[in-house]
């Protein structure tokens, strides 16, 4: 496995970060336990979760909330784990029905840290993320929220999810007036299918420092060799069978492409993504052990400045970065 620093900090990630979104709720708990063991001797350090996980994320309560950090909290708890990973969880999504249950005031923040904590059963959090930015918070709440979790040592670093680029910097201003680090990370949705981060989010992690963590690096399925599935009668979501429909031409191009190659669509992806300088590590979320053993040979695949310049081709970004993307 490959490491490097995350954003500018000293802390060195794996290139691959573990995903753990559907534990509890698509993965029971002895396939993630088989997961998490596969992932960690296989060198991922990098373990990514949320409060909101092991249900579906919607504004009301669901059962299952708070079910990941639980079953990772047990495997942690069985010993001789917890140094050997960097340990990543989100606050921001409602986690009861209460007003102050959800978003970044400090009264929540605190309370998720330490809810947290207790499903994770673990004294500290290597990187406390914000899941969405919180407009109606000022960020000098926020920040002194965060101040006093890393002062108590609850929290290591501080991380963003979801984040604009206007956010990133007001988040990094702010932070540099009290003399604090700032963000160390920030969590996107970004793959060859869907590039708006390229306008302004990417720009503003670049001058910041702050690493970018990819989530969705095969676009819920698309990148996955989606058309090859089918073939093989394969069935998938109508959401996702609106998008191949619209996106088929494209599809064709990049699965052909993947073809001459002789590798596996969904690794081109994580491998398109890994070639970017700004990014950290790509979450990768198997539901199987086959899938994570699969995505780990994803760091080491080389793709060719020609076969770089023929994915932009099939899947063109914004056309650069923010103005000169659309003005002169």
């Amino acid at each position: 496995m490959n490491y490097t620093h995350l954003g500018r900090t000293g802390i060195k990630v794996s290139r691959l970060a573990l995903g753990t979104m559907e534990f509890g709720w698509q993965i029971d708990e002895s396939d993630s336990v088989t997961i998490m063991d596969e992932a960690l001797d296989a060198g991922i350090n990098l373990f990514d979760t949320a409060d909101v996980y092991g249900g579906p994320q919607s504004p009301e309560m669901e059962k299952g909330y708070g079910t990941s950090e639980e079953i990772i909290g047990r495997w942690l708890a069985q010993g001789g784990r917890r140094n050997r990973i960097v340990l990543a969880t989100k606050v921001y999504q409602p986690m009861d029905t209460g007003p102050n249950d959800r978003r970044l005031s400090a009264y929540h923040i605190r309370r998720a840290c330490e809810a947290s904590l207790r499903r994770l059963k673990t004294d500290h959090i290597d990187l406390y993320q914000m899941h969405h930015v919180d407009r109606a918070t000022p960020w000098e709440e926020i920040w002194q929220a965060m101040e006093q979790l890393i002062h108590e040592g609850k929290i290591t670093y501080v991380g963003s999810s979801n984040f604009a680029g206007w956010d990133i910097a007001t988040a990094q201003c702010t932070a540099a007036s009290r003399n604090l680090l700032g963000l160390a990370s920030e969590q996107s949705l970004y793959n060859l299918a869907q590039r708006t981060i390229e306008l302004e989010v990417i720009p503003a992690l670049r001058h910041y420092g702050v690493g970018l963590i990819p989530y969705g690096p095969i676009g819920g399925g698309l990148l996955g060799g989606v058309l090859r599935g089918a073939a093989q009668g394969h069935g998938s979501s109508s959401l996702l069978q609106t998008r191949v429909a619209e996106l088929r031409p494209q599809l064709e191009a990049y699965e052909a492409l993947c073809d001459e190659l002789g590798e596996a669509p969904a690794l081109v992806a994580l491998a398109w993504l890994l070639h970017n300088p700004i990014v950290t590590a790509v979450i990768s979320g198997p539901r199987a052990v086959v899938q994570l053993r699969e995505n780990l040979k994803a760091p080491s695949l080389n793709l060719s400045n020609e076969t770089l310049t023929r994915l932009d081709k099939i899947w063109p970004g914004p056309g650069g970065e923010a103005p000169g993307a659309y003005a002169w």
